[in-house]
């Protein structure tokens, strides 16, 4: 359980960072980085789902 509560700390690490990149690359119109970071940003939540999704499977009884 220890792992996936590390992994769920990374997860949110990456969307937050992810985030900063996209505002910064939007100001200085680097669009080619927004669409990057927001792909990336998108599989990032989309993996933390399943995670949240199998966590809560684990703990019902």
């Amino acid at each position: 359980m220890g792992k996936k509560v590390a992994l769920n700390v990374f997860y949110n690490l990456v969307i937050f960072l992810c985030i900063l990149l996209i505002y910064s690359a939007f100001e200085h119109g680097r669009y080619e980085y927004v669409l990057g970071c927001a792909f990336i940003a998108g599989i990032i939540i989309t993996l933390k789902i399943r995670l949240i999704k199998e966590i809560r499977n684990i703990q019902k009884p």
